[in-house]
């Protein structure tokens, strides 16, 4: 336990990929819903306009006829926009009990008509505001929509010895202070060495010595091995993303996103328990086997 590997991964949230003609339709979609749950008349709801203008958009976008997509998606906007204010018109007539709900998603459907391509803290999905874009870098996923998680584990085993989200999509060398200390309290013992990638580079933690590739002064052959054993963490997290459900988060909120993450670094320790086990139990029926041949043998 005292000495840990950290790094960071995405664990992406359950919902479809975000684009504005999805988004202007689920708001409409959801809009028109709530105005017949509550009894409210609408003058029009576009059930029909609607979603042939939301297929029509992804077609003029995969034959790159951006000139008519932004055509339509303007179309479709000012249609939701419609909508939107004239169950916003009518809102003070529904009850306390649904007014909340109803006056929620209003506002997060006048989010969604007001955002801009390169405006911040967008809103990526209706029914999950807390969704946020990360970029990493990687050629086949550029962008991925879910929650920064942080996770050690230690340098020997692999054993997860912690398992962190951390909301707002903050630098990795800001996040390892938090891993270290979440570490500490469910180990039951503070980390003194920790090893990461070069992400981590100038970062500081009392107490703890931090080693990331690239270190060259009073680096010894030793030091060398264990900074190397780094890369030990990554399919760890590629089995918790395929094995444990890490790829795919289903909580709801940002509360659903700290469970998830501690449970899906639980279910890894005990997968590894449980293969370390049936390894034991094998060795034991080869060797009672193995006796129970030697003693017919002897015998005979």
């Amino acid at each position: 336990m005292k000495r840990v590997i950290v790094d960071t991964t995405v664990m992406q949230k359950a919902i479809a990929h975000p684009t504005d003609s999805r988004l202007l339709e689920r708001c409409r979609e959801h809009l028109v819903k709530a105005a017949a749950r509550h009894g409210l008349k609408l003058r029009q709801n576009y059930n029909r306009e609607a979603p042939r203008l939301a297929l029509q958009i992804g077609r003029y976008a995969h034959a790159k006829q951006f000139k008519r997509m932004r055509k339509s998606l303007r179309t479709l906007r000012s249609r939701v926009g419609r909508v939107m204010r004239d169950v916003e018109r009518q809102a003070a007539q529904v009850g306390d009990s649904g007014r909340a709900a109803l006056l929620e998603l209003i506002a997060r459907t006048k989010r969604i008509l007001s955002q801009k391509p390169k405006d911040k803290n967008k809103l990526y999905a209706l029914h999950a505001p807390e969704v946020e874009c990360l970029a990493k870098g990687k050629a086949r996923t550029p962008y991925e929509f879910g929650v920064k998680v942080s996770i050690p584990t230690t340098h020997k085993e692999g054993l997860v010895v912690g398992m962190r989200s951390m909301p707002g999509n903050p630098y990795d060398g800001h996040t390892l202070a938090e891993a270290l200390e979440q570490a500490g309290i469910l180990s039951d013992a503070k980390p003194d060495v920790a090893i990461v990638d070069r992400g981590y580079k100038g970062v500081a933690v009392d107490g703890v010595k931090i080693y990331h590739p690239g270190l060259r002064r009073g680096i010894t052959r030793t030091l060398r091995a264990m900074i190397r054993r780094r890369s030990a963490i990554e399919p760890a997290i590629g089995h918790m993303k395929t094995d444990g459900r890490l790829d795919r988060n289903w909580l709801t909120g940002a509360l659903g996103d700290a469970v998830h993450a501690v449970l899906c670094g639980a279910g890894h320790n005990l997968r590894m328990i449980l293969r370390k086990l049936r390894l034991f139990y094998a060795l034991v029926l080869i060797a009672s086997l193995l006796n129970r041949t030697v003693a017919t043998l002897s015998t005979a």
